[in-house]
């Protein structure tokens, strides 16, 4: 039942696909350059599959409460106290192997991956510092691949929940470490995790090589200064696709302005790099951004015959890029007064 279930599921989102591009068509040709608009644009082109970047991405229709004024050196006193880590059960979950060289190694909550290649193994993100262990090491053992053969992690972006894991990874396996150099300055400025040392600077458009396999990173300021995305080959039973991962998501109207502006230009530019590229798998380093946690279980219970909950095509991959310039577009028009 499960599996007839998912299997409807998926044929009937791509029947709905057509539909849905055009809709997003339509409301981003409207002319108005206003947050409904963009915000209905997003919606559109989200279709029933790409919710959680609505979610994540674009202002809520009702304006959250306003905070009260902060009370003068009590943000600093906040920030110099750890955060207590949060029980086990709240955020481990089981690694899956979910495409012949590509594997899910991260929390319930944030993703994770390892590529694994001729030469070694390449993971992208290192989750918080009290999961990386669990996770990344104790992953890949229990898939049986070896954590002494990474050899690089490329951070996507300097937030503690995607870099907190990176010095251990560094203390304990010596790979090299990857970020944009204004995201590095940015974990230099952390008080809250600890700092790996500073290793290599990623490039726009970067080609990282290693054995067999060559992933290309490319530099989407936005969320952050010098956030990094990335597409990947990978096989699914010797079936050659292309996966990309969308490096930074959240943003809201009280974004930098100039913020906003790089992240809508990173997500046009990086939807035609993907799109031309023939990206027809996302992954992401936040699950509920792509409900990753329904494709794992999926994918953990996939027959076979079955298609790879995560073979998505290429025009989901480009929906889910305009949701995310859409988004942008409509935090910038909520941050410039146009509602």
């Amino acid at each position: 039942m499960y599996r007839d279930t998912f299997i409807d599921r998926l044929c009937g989102m791509r029947v709905l696909a057509l539909s849905v591009s055009v809709a997003a068509g339509l409301f981003a040709q409207s002319g108005a350059d206003t947050v409904t608009a963009h915000r209905a644009a997003a919606i559109a082109a989200a279709g029933m599959d790409h919710k959680g970047v609505v979610a994540a991405a674009c202002p809520p229709e009702t304006p959250p409460t306003p905070r009260p004024a902060p009370v003068p050196g009590a943000g600093r006193a906040a920030a110099a106290t750890p955060r207590p880590d949060p029980p086990r059960e709240q955020w481990y979950a089981e690694p899956v192997k979910v495409f012949d060289n590509l594997y899910f190694v991260g929390t319930k909550v944030h993703g994770a991956w390892a590529v694994t290649t001729s030469e070694g193994i390449i993971v992208v993100d290192a989750l918080y510092g009290y999961a990386v262990k669990d996770e990344v090491d104790g992953g890949l053992r229990k898939l049986g691949l070896d954590p002494k053969t990474i050899k690089y992690v490329v951070i996507t972006h300097g937030h503690g929940d995607h870099s907190g894991g990176a010095k251990y990874l560094q203390d304990t396996f010596s790979p090299h470490l990857i970020l944009g150099a204004k995201d590095w300055d940015l974990l230099a400025r952390d008080t809250r995790n600890p700092a790996p040392r500073r290793d290599m600077e990623a490039t726009d458009g970067e080609k990282l090589t290693l054995g067999d396999t060559t992933i290309t990173l490319y530099i989407t300021p936005g969320h952050t200064g010098s956030t990094i995305s990335v597409l990947i080959p990978v096989k699914d039973n010797g079936k050659p696709h292309l996966a990309m991962e969308w490096g930074g998501t959240a943003i809201s109207p009280a974004t930098p302005v100039e913020m906003l502006k790089s992240y809508i230009a990173s997500a046009a530019r990086f939807q035609d790099v993907a799109v031309g590229a023939g990206a027809d798998v996302i992954i992401t380093n936040h699950t509920a951004f792509d409900n990753a946690l329904v494709k794992l279980a999926a994918e953990k219970n996939r027959k076979p015959g079955d298609p790879n909950p995560y073979v998505i095509g290429k025009d989901s991959v480009s929906r889910y890029l305009t949701v995310a310039e859409e988004c942008g577009k409509a935090n910038l028009a909520a941050a410039e007064g146009r509602p």
